[in-house]
C-alpha cells in the first residue's frame, strides 16, 4: 500500500532495512520504527493542532506500544497517551507515559480499574451506566474524582463488528443523569469512532456520520443538562491536514496513530506534510512453483499489502506481487508471485497495527542523516528484547 511513496519519500528508510537484514543486525518479521521521521511527523501534526487550539493524544499500537518512540512524543507537548485497551495502559503507565485517554474502544475491565486509577488518566471513556458506576465506586473508595466521557452512537453511525457499545442518542439524557448522580465522577466529555475517514473518490478525509452525532450529544446535554463539555472528542485519521476540519467540525481533540507514522490512507495516494517512516522486514525462506515465501508473524487482514521489494540491497532488488492469505491461514509464509533466492530480504511497506501480531520492532535513529543506530529491539506489545 505504501512501498511506492515509501520508495521515493523516504528512501533511506528502505535502503537501512536491506542493510540492517542482511547484515544480520534484525531478525526477518521485524518492523523498524524511523524515530527522525516520526518525531518531524508528530511535531507537524502538534504545531497545525496548536494553531486550532485542538489537544492531541496520541496512540500507540499501530507502532506496537513502543515505550521508547511514546516518550519522545511527550516530550514535544501531547496531552498523553491514549490506551486502545487496559493492557496497553498498564505498558504505558510502567514506562512513565502519561495517560490521557482510556478505555476506549476497550473497556477496563472489573477488576483493573483501581490500578488505572492510580495512574491518573485524564478521562475514561464509557459505554454502558454500570460501568461508570463501578467506575464511581472505585473513585469513591480512593478518594478521588475521575472524568469520564460517554461514547454516543446514533442509528446511521459506522459501527466496526468487534467494536460495537456506547449510548444511543434517544437514550442520552436518561443516562446521563444517572451518570451525572453518581458521587467521584465527573461527565467530562463525548466520543465516537470513526470521526473521519478517506473518501476515495473525493481523495480526501471527511467527517462520518458519527461526528454529527456527537455534535447532536453535545446540544442535547448542554441544552437538557446546562453544563458544557470540556471535550469533544474525534478519534480516526487524524494528521495534519484533518486539524482544521476537527476544529471546523466543533471538536476539541484529536488522536493520532496511522498520521504519526504517515500511514493514513491519505499518504499512500498523495503527498503530505508526513513522510511514511514505518517499513515492515522479512526473508525468502524458500521457492515453491512460481512463487517465493518470506518468513511471516507481522500480516495484519486490513494492511492492504500490495507488493514486496525484494532482493540483497536497493540495486538489485526487484518487485513482487503479494499472495494474500485466506482468512482461516496463519500466515507462517508471505507469499509473493516470482522466484528469489533463499536468505534474499523483503520489504513491504504496508498498514501495520503492530500490537495485533507477533513480531519484533527496531527502533532506529539517524536514518536520515545517513547514521542508523537501533537504539533498541522490543516485542510487539512494547517490551525490551535486544540491545
Amino acid at each position: 500500500m505504501f512501498l511506492d511513496i515509501t520508495l521515493r519519500r523516504n528512501r533511506k528508510l528502505i535502503e537501512t532495512a536491506f542493510r540492517l537484514h542482511q547484515n544480520g543486525i534484525i531478525e526477518p518479521d521485524t518492523f523498524i520504527l524511523d524515530v527522525d521521521s516520526i518525531l518531524y511527523n508528530a511535531k507537524c501534526i502538534k504545531k497545525e493542532a496548536d494553531k486550532y487550539g485542538i489537544k492531541l493524544y496520541f496512540m500507540t499500537k499501530q507502532f506496537g506500544r513502543n515505550p521508547y518512540i511514546a516518550s519522545e512524543i511527550m516530550k514535544l507537548g501531547y496531552e498523553g497517551a491514549v490506551a486502545v485497551d487496559w493492557r496497553e495502559a498498564k505498558t504505558l503507565a510502567e514506562n512513565g507515559i502519561k495517560l490521557g485517554h482510556v478505555g476506549h474502544l476497550v473497556q477496563i475491565p472489573t477488576n483493573d480499574i483501581e490500578n488505572i486509577l492510580l495512574e491518573s488518566p485524564e478521562v475514561i471513556t464509557v459505554y454502558s451506566v454500570e460501568k461508570a458506576k463501578q467506575i464511581s465506586d472505585a473513585a469513591k473508595k480512593m478518594n478521588m474524582t475521575q472524568n469520564i466521557m460517554l461514547r454516543v452512537i446514533d442509528k446511521d453511525d459506522i459501527l466496526y463488528p468487534a467494536q460495537y457499545g456506547g449510548f444511543y442518542l434517544k437514550e442520552l439524557i436518561e443516562n446521563a443523569k444517572k451518570i451525572i448522580a453518581m458521587p467521584n465522577i465527573k461527565l467530562y466529555g463525548i466520543t465516537s469512532f470513526p470521526c473521519f475517514l478517506y473518501n476515495s473518490n473525493s481523495k480526501s478525509i471527511e467527517k462520518t456520520n458519527n461526528m454529527d452525532t456527537l455534535l447532536k450529544a453535545r446540544v442535547i446535554l448542554e441544552n437538557e443538562l446546562h453544563f458544557k463539555l470540556k471535550e469533544i472528542n474525534t478519534p480516526s485519521a487524524t494528521c495534519t491536514s484533518t486539524i482544521k476540519k476537527i476544529y471546523s467540525c466543533g471538536g476539541t481533540h484529536g488522536e493520532p496513530g496511522h498520521g504519526l507514522t504517515g500511514t493514513t490512507p491519505l499518504h499512500a495516494f498523495q503527498d503530505e506534510v508526513e513522510i511514511p517512516s514505518i517499513v515492515y522486514v522479512s526473508e525468502v525462506s524458500h521457492n515453491l512453483d512460481k512463487s517465493c515465501y518470506c518468513y511471516g508473524g507481522g500480516y495484519y487482514r486490513r494492511s492492504n499489502t500490495v507488493n514486496a521489494l525484494v532482493g540483497k540491497d536497493m540495486l538489485s532488488s526487484k518487485k513482487l506481487e503479494f499472495e494474500k492469505p485466506t482468512l482461516e491461514s496463519i500466515d507462517y509464509y508471505l507469499g509473493l508471485r516470482g522466484n528469489a533466492k533463499v536468505g534474499d530480504t523483503a520489504i513491504f511497506a504496508n498498514r501495520s497495527q503492530i500490537f495485533v501480531t507477533r513480531s519484533h520492532v527496531a527502533v532506529v535513529k539517524g536514518i536520515q542523516d545517513g547514521n542508523p543506530k537501533v537504539v533498541g529491539i522490543y516485542d510487539s506489545l512494547g517490551k525490551k528484547i535486544g540491545r
